[in-house]
């Protein structure tokens, strides 16, 4: 028996219009039952509450003026998604349960905690946990995050066997087969890199807010959490099972990676965007990476943006490159009328660690 984490995205269970597509969902739903018939577990995550939400109050994603506006179109059409997954699985015989969810669930040890005792006791129970961000209370989740990075956190969370990230496209392509006749799908990738993630594009749809970047970089999650991670077409016969079984040309496999990393230090590199940059010397570079220590300020060479205490920044050595990312405890004027200094020409009170090495991700 395997965990399967499956996550299908606004445009691929939602309708022109922007109400949901009860079709669509229905071959999800009949996906998830043929798996778990082969005695799999299934973690659903979905999109869709905001696409749903907006027809229902009369507008569409364009006109819609604010965040505020589409927190209230998301707690509309969240309901109206959810009782579209009650029915359809009730219809055959099973229970789903929703689970409204947020990055910051995966930074407090006793939120991660308690999300994952829930969903794991879901799963016991036989029931289908159907997750969605909690875009209705969420601040810059809806405008810079999506249900792909939640859902390979959700992956990471009850240690799941395969991530599945179902969209429009049958995986990823070598070129955008819509400009390029010759593009031809990549069946496995190795390691994520910049170069893939930056030919990947935005979102496919004005219904989603995610696209291929944004499989990419949450398959990289799951790479970095030692799940395997499929990027297929959600409306392709027997995905789920497929992808389970690891049918070939399935999608597009993104192999995990032989070392897991902890659930904060995975909320550090990818589920927290940077605020800012710390060019450091090449002594301190080769120190982090390899004895594993804090940053000092007597390796800070420069300090770039405009960040707090607490905010993630990136670490970049001589040669401009990032080699890794971590919560810095001081704020940057601070850093910046300190960096080059040793720990006992510090004012009182400064703290020695720029960035403690507890709070510190070396990046491949």
């Amino acid at each position: 028996m395997s965990t399967v984490v499956v996550k299908v995205g606004s445009s691929s269970i939602t309708a022109g219009d922007g109400t949901v597509a009860t079709d669509a969902v229905a071959k999800l739903v009949d996906e998830v039952a043929a798996a778990r018939s082969a005695g799999h577990r299934v973690v659903v995550v979905t999109s869709g509450a905001i696409a749903a939400g907006l027809p229902a109050i009369g507008m569409t994603r364009a006109q819609a003026p604010d965040l505020e506006t589409l927190q209230a179109a998301s707690a509309v059409g969240q309901s109206r998604l959810m009782r579209v997954y009650d029915d359809l699985f009730a219809a055959r015989d099973m229970v789903s349960g929703q689970i409204l969810i947020a990055p910051l669930d995966f930074m407090e040890r006793s939120q991660y905690l308690h999300a994952r005792g829930t969903i794991l006791r879901l799963l016991e129970l036989g029931v289908v946990p159907v997750v969605n961000e909690n875009d209705a209370l969420a601040d810059d989740e809806i405008r810079f995050g999506d249900n792909d990075r939640i859902a390979a956190l959700v992956a990471h969370l009850v240690s799941a066997d395969l991530l599945l990230l179902l969209t429009d496209a049958p995986g990823v392509f070598t070129a955008d087969p819509r400009l390029d006749a010759s593009a031809s799908l990549i069946e496995e990738i190795v390691e994520v890199d910049a170069e893939l993630e930056a030919g990947a594009g935005g979102a496919g749809t004005d219904r989603g807010s995610g696209g291929m970047a944004s499989k990419l970089a949450a398959a990289k999650i799951a790479a970095w959490s030692g799940v395997r991670a499929v990027i297929a077409a959600a409306d392709r016969p027997g995905v789920v099972v497929d992808a389970i079984d690891g049918v070939a040309g399935v999608g597009t496999l993104v192999r995990p990676r032989d070392k897991r990393l902890p659930a904060r230090r995975l909320w550090i590199a990818f589920a927290v965007g940077s605020s800012g940059t710390v060019v450091v010397d090449e002594g301190a570079r080769t120190a982090l990476v390899e004895r594993k220590v804090s940053l000092l300020a007597a390796g800070v060479r420069e300090v770039r943006g405009h960040f707090q205490a607490d905010d993630a920044v990136e670490l970049v050595g001589p040669d401009g490159r990032v080699f890794a990312k971590g919560l810095v405890r001081l704020d940057a004027p601070s850093l910046r009328a300190i960096a080059g200094r040793r720990t006992t020409e510090l004012p009182e009170g400064t703290p020695h660690e720029v960035v403690h090495r507890d709070d510190l991700v070396v990046l491949p």
